[in-house]
């Protein structure tokens, strides 16, 4: 049977970071709000007692799975996408969480007075926010999951094989490079093993397929990852 994914049909945004993971595994599922439109995704989160607090959540007979790193964490260990050993697995769910954390940062250098505000009425916070996002967030954390990349032999993450968090850096560092150009551009060359790893998830065949055909959203200035270039810098 096919999952269900809920997300908003227009933006990358988090549920990007579920998709790669399915695609690479070849699961099968259905982008629910993509073919039936951003109401039938309120109407449907409406079903459940214990609603999801937001999307994007994953739904299969009746259980709806919200959170990214619970998502991944669920299909990691049905899916052949984590390892079998509790303490690797705990450990990929904690960068998980480490790379959601990063990115709800992200999300605030256009955002830091209100969510709920354009970004041209906060220009000038977000400009202040973005310096220190790029001379102190991003190194701190690009620089803590470059560690993380050389904790294990071989080209991956762990486990010399495939795993869901080696999609999510690959989403991260595509979000990235298309918000700061500039700034990673810089960093880029102190991050060889993040670098490695994105260039095998790129070949991974699923992967592949999936960033060539048109179900791959570009990126643009409604999702987590918006260029403006006034916010970057090398």
């Amino acid at each position: 049977m096919a999952y269900n994914l809920w997300y908003w049909p227009k933006i990358q945004g988090r549920g990007e970071f579920v998709r790669l993971a399915l695609e690479a595994a070849g699961v099968p599922y259905r982008d629910c709000a993509r073919e039936l439109g951003a109401e039938a995704l309120i109407a449907d989160m409406k079903r459940y007692d214990r609603a999801p607090f937001a999307p994007p959540y994953l739904e299969i007979e009746g259980l709806a799975i919200a959170q990214v790193a619970a998502i991944l964490l669920w299909l990691g260990e049905r899916h052949e996408l984590a390892p079998s050993n509790m303490a690797d697995r705990m450990w990929l769910h904690q960068l998980q969480l480490t790379i959601a954390d990063f990115v709800a940062e992200t999300h605030q250098v256009h955002h830091p007075v209100g969510v709920g505000l354009y970004y041209e009425d906060q220009k000038a916070e977000a400009a202040r926010f973005a310096r220190e996002f790029r001379d102190e967030r991003m190194p701190k954390f690009l620089g803590y999951l470059e560690e993380a990349a050389a904790c294990n032999p071989g080209d991956w993450l762990i486990d010399h094989r495939f795993t869901y968090v080696d999609s999510s850096l690959f989403q991260l560092i595509e979000g990235l490079r298309y918000m700061f150009p500039r700034r990673m551009a810089a960093l880029e060359p102190e991050l060889p093993r993040l670098m490695a790893i994105h260039g095998l998830v790129r070949d991974v065949p699923g992967i592949r397929a999936y960033l060539a055909s048109d179900r791959r959203l570009p990126f643009n200035e409604d999702g987590i990852f918006r260029h403006y270039p006034e916010l970057d810098a090398a």
